[in-house]
């Protein structure tokens, strides 16, 4: 039997088609639609890694402006401070996050030499978190030469056990931290806290993490750590989502497959990966980020054996999506 072009039939019509002829028009019939479903699928596919590649356009704000923390780097820092900044702008980084400020002339003379913009910096938090005196003197030191250096963030990136051992610590850390965060403010800083993983710790029905969600003033925010975050058992997008408008800066960073979560203490030197290669998607946390009015993303690792490779990797990740 032989058919027009477009011409369909029904195999199940009173025709003159014999059982044979009805046979092989449901197998033509079924395999058309198999395609069919096939083609839409992955059609969908291709669609939704569209929108979400898009979050890393060539003119996303985060990858045109994309930062590192320099401690990455610290230890060529060390060695030479010029010669480390100058191989992080070929690797192209855009901005260098400072570390131990105000102690770090060497990094900011670098950064200058090297034209590596400069707006966030981790800073001696402990005139912040417990001030030497009521009026704050010595973080307001800070914060007069962080203006003066062109910074527009200042972030605490860690507390010492004393600050973290109870729900109460935790609680006049963060009393501490708006105070702080207003005196900022005024300054036009950004004042931030950077995570761990172990602020997610269960504790007392709650954890340090949940207090200083509840507890920050509007003027107090986030520098979301998505690796820590990950260990801590938690969705690094959801985290970002849930505290939209909190969130001032992200660092991001890849997590080794397999380890055991979640974690609120230390994790191997070999967790720390590059930019896909581990377990956290970075697109759908870019995303999120633009939605969350974030206003910087830097890439950090904090162990390699050899840091200045991990960078160019995760740059070459941004670059390939």
């Amino acid at each position: 039997m032989r058919l027009r072009r477009h011409e369909s039939i029904n195999p199940y019509s009173k025709t003159s088609l014999s059982w044979c002829e009805r046979i092989h028009v449901l197998k033509v019939a079924f395999m058309n639609r198999r395609s069919f479903l096939r083609t839409s699928a992955v059609g969908s596919v291709f669609a939704g890694s569209a929108q979400t590649l898009r979050a890393l356009a060539a003119d996303n704000t985060y990858r045109a402006n994309i930062g590192i923390q320099l401690y990455t780097m610290r230890d060529a820092i060390k060695e030479d401070p010029s010669v480390a900044i100058k191989a992080i702008v070929d690797a192209g980084y855009q901005q260098g996050e400072l570390y131990r400020f105000p102690n770090c002339d060497h990094l900011i003379k670098a950064c200058r030499e090297h034209g590596l913009a400069m707006n966030s910096s981790h800073f001696e938090w402990e005139t912040a978190v417990n001030p030497s005196d009521e009026g704050f003197s010595d973080f307001k030191e800070i914060v007069e030469k962080a203006e003066k250096t062109g910074l527009s963030h200042l972030v605490v990136p860690h507390l010492k056990t004393q600050y973290r051992e109870s729900l109460d610590a935790y609680k006049m850390a963060a009393q501490n931290l708006n105070k702080a965060a207003m005196i900022a403010k005024e300054a036009g800083i950004q004042l931030a806290y950077h995570n761990h993983s172990f602020e997610y710790l269960p504790m007392e029905g709650s954890s340090g993490f949940e207090v200083f969600e509840k507890e920050f003033a509007p003027e107090m925010k986030f520098e979301l750590d998505v690796f820590w975050v990950k260990v801590a058992g938690r969705d690094p997008v959801e985290q970002i989502e849930k505290l939209s408008g909190r969130v001032a800066q992200l660092h991001l960073k890849d997590l080794k497959e397999g380890l055991t979560l979640p974690n609120y203490g230390k994790v191997e030197k070999d967790a720390f990966k590059e930019l896909g290669n581990g377990v956290i998607s970075m697109e759908p946390i870019i995303k999120a980020a633009k939605e969350a009015g974030v206003a910087h993303c830097h890439v950090e690792q904090d162990q390699s054996p050899d840091p200045l490779a991990s960078i160019k990797e995760s740059m070459a990740y941004l670059k390939a999506l």
